[in-house]
């Protein structure tokens, strides 16, 4: 079991889109163990490659006590709206009202290269947003708006709580 260090904002890997996956091998296969093992600690969602300092388009998800992954995905079926605390394991100690759809759809591919689609609703589907936007060198407080991406912007100059204390 290798749990990956994960990557703090102002790491570039957090900003670069990540490459798409074209070799299912025993190197991504690995990947997928360590995103999976890393995602099963205590009080995480999701952990998406470029987390752990990996770009490739694979994240893994730990919702409801099931763990998987998706590789090379693709949102669709945006529906519904929740506006709950979101935050991040690249950003720790932050947490803000982050509007997301309330369902989704993922479709993407697993390990071995076969179809995959992953459906979710409340929690699972915002995780599902959120590690896609990882891979397209998003975060979260990039979708933030008005007072709350203000006040986020303010904690962030302060600096991650982790790098005080």
């Amino acid at each position: 079991m290798t749990v990956r260090p994960i990557r703090f904002y102002g790491d570039p890997v957090l900003r670069t889109p990540a490459a798409e996956v074209v070799a299912f091998d025993d190197d991504l296969r690995a990947l997928i163990t360590d995103l999976e093992d890393t995602v099963r600690e205590p009080g995480r969602a999701g952990v998406a490659a470029p987390q752990i300092g990996i770009g490739l388009r694979a994240f893994s998800y730990n919702v409801g006590g099931v763990v998987g992954h998706l590789i090379n995905p693709v949102l669709s079926d945006l529906d519904g709206e929740q506006d709950d605390d979101e935050g991040c394991l690249s950003l720790p100690g932050m947490e803000y009202p982050t509007r997301r759809a309330w369902a989704a759809t993922a479709t993407g591919v697993d390990q071995f290269g076969e179809p995959l689609t992953i459906k979710g609703t409340g929690l699972l589907a915002r995780a599902l947003q959120h590690e896609t936007d990882h891979l397209d060198g998003r975060l979260y407080l990039d979708t933030l708006t008005g007072d709350i991406r203000r006040q986020a912007l303010r904690e962030l100059r302060r600096g991650p709580r982790a790098a005080r204390r």
